[in-house]
């Protein structure tokens, strides 16, 4: 049974954040550490859910290569993820980018650089010559619903641009 692939801690985590407790609560924090899981290597997350007390357990897949990098977030290397759809990464950046605190330049200048970097996985399903992410780009039920409620949100000249905009915001802020 193959697992499904966290290219970094951070995409990993922001997996566990978009994906709560059966009660409603994303409130849990998560211990991991590298296990195998029949007869494959994997990471394991586990962790009390704050809401309920119920006890949570995600196994996630190792990427074929690690993904190291100083800079935050480090969501993942070249590839597009196989945890979240376009769909999901255009929505992240949308939720951080609507949120950005005023009057706090460090959490801003964060919460743009979020975006930034959502955006950018988005970019990632968009195949080399093409304008625009595939239907391929879009497997959960909320990345459809994001794509089907705009969907030239996803042309690669549209991606560009907002990724730019979140970039110039951000060094108002550094």
């Amino acid at each position: 049974m193959p697992f499904p692939v966290a290219r970094s801690r951070d995409e990993a985590h922001l997996y566990l954040d978009l994906h709560p407790c059966e009660c409603g609560s994303a409130d849990t924090t998560w211990e991991s550490a590298l296990a195998n899981a029949g007869g494959e290597p994997v990471s394991w997350y586990t962790g009390v859910c704050q809401g309920c007390g119920t006890e949570r357990e995600f196994l996630f897949g190792l990427p074929e290569r690690e993904v190291t990098s100083a800079r935050f977030p480090a969501f993942g290397g070249p590839e597009p993820s196989r945890l979240l759809d376009a769909g999901e990464w255009l929505w992240v950046a949308d939720l951080t980018a609507g949120n950005v605190p005023v009057g706090e330049p460090r959490e801003a200048l964060q919460a743009l650089t979020i975006a930034m970097a959502a955006i950018e996985e988005v970019m990632k399903f968009v195949s080399p010559g093409q304008e625009e992410v595939s239907d391929g780009g879009f497997w959960s039920e909320r990345g459809q619903r994001v794509r089907a409620a705009e969907p030239g949100r996803f042309r690669l000249d549209r991606l560009l641009v907002v990724r730019s905009t979140y970039r110039d915001l951000a060094a108002q802020h550094a």
